[in-house]
């Protein structure tokens, strides 16, 4: 019975478009098929089985009662919040107006209730995440974009100052949500002179009104390029720092942590203070999910109060970093072998390989067994469940379905 649903909420898919081609990878491997799935969004090893950091789990079984049961507060645990952002950026000594969220997702989403009033547009990259459109049409507003350099390419500045003046005067505010360093689903950087200028068209528009620039910081302890991202994240404060534009992050536990599970994150501006914000942020969170788990906040000061235990994390991550990095390589010199272009990984769990037909390429691949996501600029391939080994057969079936 849908008579119920509002005409608006009757024609949806009956599952996530990712979430849908990984099923239908796992079916098809259960019924015998040799099945090369790169659809996973999730770190895997090379059994194909869910990576989960040894050191994260060891903390996990020591909590105690009184750190999973009892309501967190509801904007969250304050020495939690601060803990996570010393993270990212270590010499700040408190989060600003901050929130914990339920993952990433719930920090991008809450962003949306603040920042922009329904109707109105975010501005991201192309290619983006593909939820990112999903949590803007929940909230009854657009999505526009602007493009993500190609390897080798430079930012062009061009068509990000006309997107950002295009939104600023239909709308009289920005938000940009930008997931950078270690690129969803690129996996490549801005380069410091593109990402200065990018922060100086955004500073640029904020004489024409409010600004808001939110970094969607998902992957960043998963890099071949560690020293690369400190300095991005120095850029971004130098940027929050100024305070022209409001700068903010989105953080979650969930790929740092192999915490998907525990829906742990947070919101937060560091650079700002204002009550009127921190207000904002409780009451938003308090009309959404009320309080977030407490468990994942209890973990993270357990971490940040055991330099051991940091430093064994720190390994971990080095470690799988490697090994990603070691299928980046496996991945571009299989795709040179066949005749295509490289793909320059940096960071994070993803990878784009570019194609006329995304969708008809997508559907040529599984015909060899082979699943990817489509995407408007090409085909999101899972480093992170991709292992590379399985590299040569992913760039053959490639170059059959979408020669370049």
């Amino acid at each position: 019975m849908t008579d119920q649903l509002i005409p608006t909420r009757r024609a949806f898919p009956a599952d996530d478009p990712i979430f849908a081609l990984n099923a239908e990878a796992q079916r098809r491997k259960a019924a015998g098929d040799a099945i090369l799935n790169a659809t996973v969004g999730a770190l895997l090893d090379e059994a194909g089985q869910l990576v989960v950091l040894d050191t994260v789990m060891d903390l996990w079984r020591e909590l105690t009662a009184m750190e999973v049961a009892p309501y967190a507060p509801i904007a969250g645990d304050p020495a939690f919040l601060k803990a996570l952002v010393q993270r990212h950026w270590p010499q700040l000594g408190s989060a600003g107006a901050a929130c914990a969220t339920p993952g990433g997702s719930g920090a991008l989403s809450l962003s949306l209730r603040n920042f922009l009033e329904p109707g109105q547009t975010l501005l991201t990259t192309a290619p983006f995440w593909g939820p990112y459109s999903t949590m803007t049409a929940e909230n009854g507003q657009g999505l526009a974009t602007a493009p993500w350099p190609a390897a080798g390419q430079a930012l062009d500045a061009a068509a990000w100052e006309t997107a950002l003046r295009t939104r600023m005067k239909a709308q009289g505010r920005v938000m940009v949500w930008l997931n950078d360093p270690c690129h969803n689903p690129s996996g490549r950087s801005l380069t410091p002179p593109d990402r200065a200028a990018l922060m100086g068209l955004l500073r640029d528009v904020s004489a024409l009104g409010p600004v808001t620039l939110l970094l969607d910081l998902a992957y960043l302890d998963y890099t071949r390029e560690p020293e690369a991202v400190a300095a991005a994240l120095k850029d971004y404060a130098a940027l929050g720092a100024d305070g022209r534009v409001l700068v903010g992050a989105a953080m979650s536990l969930s790929k740092s942590m192999t915490l998907y599970g525990g829906r742990g994150g947070a919101l937060a501006f560091p650079w700002c203070d204002d009550p009127a914000l921190q207000a904002a942020l409780t009451q938003a969170c308090r009309g959404t999910w009320s309080n977030c788990a407490r468990a994942p906040q209890a973990l993270l000061l357990r971490l940040a109060k055991d330099g051991k235990a940091q430093a064994r994390l720190a390994a971990e991550h080095r470690h799988w970093s490697e090994v990603l990095a070691a299928r980046a390589l496996a991945l571009d010199a299989a795709l040179v072998a066949e005749g295509m272009d490289a793909l320059h990984w940096q960071g994070g769990f993803f990878v784009t390989a570019p194609a006329a037909d995304p969708e008809a390429a997508c559907e040529g691949l599984k015909a060899h067994g082979v699943f990817t996501v489509p995407l408007p600029e090409g085909l999101r391939v899972g480093l992170c469940g991709l292992r590379a080994d399985e590299a040569p057969r992913f760039a053959r079936a490639l170059r059959q379905v979408a020669p370049r």
